[in-house]
């Protein structure tokens, strides 16, 4: 048994913030009974590459999910989310504030019909406020919760980060929030309404920005490599081109970092004890530590910091993460098999729970594929659903 075995999750969210909260969901148990239009399906299913005509990431963000397709701008398919509803205990999704209203499936009509339902809902920037209707996509929200202005060389253009992560953020703050939610409904037996804006998960996540600028005006800038304030801690390039990041900003450690640079001189200055002292100097250390970075391969380094107890790491690519004996070990590289036969290489399930672990228990639908399967579930007759296929309004 699962974590959240029993518990019933319909998902109407589609690409990345709310299916990717209904897959965390999934993994630790939850049926989760994904929504989707007839014929395209999620539009995720044909993002980046893809195999045999469908995206491999697919594979992961809606692997251990049913799909039934249902055309959700007929009333008949409305009616059928409203069944779905009334015995669910999370409703997902994630489209701009007011599409749910406009189907009559927002908060008010849903928990009149489930009192218990938690319904957490994901958007760009909330469902209330001045830009409520704006559209807003996660890089949008990246930017405007400041991270956006961080991630660059100074004085060069902001870059992204490279993922998704203003989605993935809000995904798991929703997952958050339904897991409170759940906690709190055994007390009240009430359900509740969970609000996620993206660029709020993100402005969440950064830190001393705000208080820094309410208490001294600052603003911080971009800073590359670096982390602005915490010294040393840096990617410093090697002999062989490479580069290693370390985080040598404890106060032993940095003493521990400059021994082995043989740099006591630095180590043992009273006036770089602490991090405040070091933040002063950290052109002058920085270039010491690169000095000596520049003298040795990557392994040289990393194998002399590991010796004296230095956080230092390489900077991974995904074959070297594929072949990383830890990732292995610890479970986090998957092999599943697709329904061809042939296998694939999918992140492990997190966070390990160890009673009660998650689990790769199916792999990601066809459109549809569950349709006949979830229906009959609500009571519809083979006739009935075949009736509403031969309209287009299930698939």
């Amino acid at each position: 048994m699962s974590a959240l075995t029993g518990l019933k999750v319909v998902e109407l969210g589609q690409l990345i913030a709310g299916p990717f909260a209904a897959k965390t969901l999934a993994d630790f148990g939850a049926d989760v009974v994904k929504i989707e239009t007839p014929k395209t399906g999620d539009p995720l299913r044909k993002w980046r590459l893809l195999k045999d005509g469908t995206s491999v990431w697919w594979q992961v963000q809606s692997r251990n999910k049913r799909s039934v397709a249902l055309d959700l701008k007929d009333p008949a398919a409305q009616d059928i989310v409203r069944q779905l509803v009334k015995d669910a205990d999370v409703l997902i999704e994630n489209f701009r504030p007011g599409a749910m209203e406009g189907w009559g499936l927002g908060p008010d009509e849903l928990l009149a019909l489930n009192p218990r339902l938690i319904m957490l809902r994901i958007s760009g920037y909330g469902q209330t406020g001045p830009y409520r209707d704006k559209l807003g996509f996660g890089v949008v929200a990246e930017a405007m919760s400041g991270l956006r202005h961080l991630t660059a060389e100074p004085g060069r253009v902001p870059v992204r980060v490279g993922v998704s992560i203003g989605d993935t953020l809000a995904s798991l703050h929703g997952v958050m929030g339904i897991l409170m939610a759940l906690h709190e409904r055994q007390t009240s037996g009430q359900g509740q309404v969970i609000d996620v804006a993206l660029y709020e998960a993100v402005f969440n996540c950064m830190e001393s920005l705000l208080p820094e600028y309410s208490a001294f005006g600052a603003v911080r800038e971009a800073a590359g490599s670096a982390l602005p304030g915490i010294a040393p801690s840096n990617a410093y390039r090697c002999m062989d081109d490479g580069y290693v990041l370390i985080a040598g900003n404890g106060d032993s450690i940095f003493k521990r970092l400059m021994h082995t640079l043989g740099r006591d001189d630095l180590g043992n200055d009273p006036a770089l004890t602490d991090n405040a002292g070091r933040v002063k100097r950290v052109a002058e250390i920085d270039a010491a530590i690169g000095t000596w970075t520049a003298q040795h391969t990557v392994e040289q380094v990393l194998d002399a910091l590991d010796a004296a107890a230095v956080p230092a790491g390489r900077i991974y690519t995904v074959a070297d993460i594929a072949a990383d004996p830890h990732y292995q070990a610890r479970g986090m590289i998957q092999q599943v098999q697709m329904d061809d036969g042939t296998s694939l290489a999918v992140p492990g399930i997190i966070p390990k729970l160890s009673r009660t672990p998650g689990s790769h228990r199916r792999n990601a639908p066809t459109i549809g594929q569950d349709t006949d399967a979830v229906l009959n579930e609500i009571g519809l007759t083979a006739a009935q659903i075949q009736a509403l296929k031969d309209k287009g309004i299930v698939a």
